[in-house]
C-alpha cells in the first residue's frame, strides 16, 4: 500500500490575494483555480518542482475560520518548505520581501530558518541534510 499527502487546507481572506503571495513572492506555481460556484473555488498552488505536495487555499467563510488565519498550529511553525539550496532560496525570499523571524541556523538535520507568510503562518525554509 502507499499513501501520501497530497493537499493541505491553508486558510486565507481572499482567493486572488493567497495566489498573488504564493505565486510571486514565495515563488510557487498555481496548480489549479476552478470555480465550483458562487464565490468559491478550488485553488491549489504548490513549490516548483513539487510533484505530490499542495496547499489548497481556502477561503474563510465564516467568523471561526477567519480567526483561525495564520494561526491553524497555535503559532507554531505550520510548514516546512524543503529546498535544495537554503541560502539560494534565503535570499531570493529576502528579496521578494519575505519576512524571517530569526537567522539562519545549523542544525543536526540541515539548515533552517523560520519566516513568516502573508497571514503569519511560521514557515520552516529547510535544507536538510543528504543522510535523511
Amino acid at each position: 500500500m502507499k499513501q501520501a499527502l497530497g493537499y493541505i487546507a491553508l486558510l486565507v481572506r481572499e482567493y486572488d490575494e493567497a495566489i498573488a503571495y504564493y505565486t510571486g513572492v514565495l515563488g510557487f506555481e498555481l496548480v489549479e483555480d476552478t470555480p465550483l460556484g458562487g464565490d468559491k473555488r478550488w485553488v491549489l498552488v504548490a513549490p516548483r518542482g513539487s510533484s505530490e505536495s499542495r496547499l489548497l487555499l481556502a477561503r474563510a467563510k465564516n467568523e471561526t475560520e477567519r480567526a483561525a488565519i495564520g494561526n491553524q498550529a497555535g503559532g507554531r511553525v505550520f510548514l516546512f518548505l524543503h529546498t535544495d539550496d537554503f541560502w539560494r532560496d534565503y535570499e531570493a525570499l529576502r528579496a521578494r520581501g519575505v519576512t524571517f523571524a530569526e537567522a539562519p541556523r545549523e542544525e543536526a538535520y540541515g539548515t533552517v530558518a523560520v519566516f513568516t507568510d502573508l497571514y503569519g503562518n511560521r514557515w520552516d525554509l529547510l535544507q536538510l541534510e543528504k543522510s535523511r
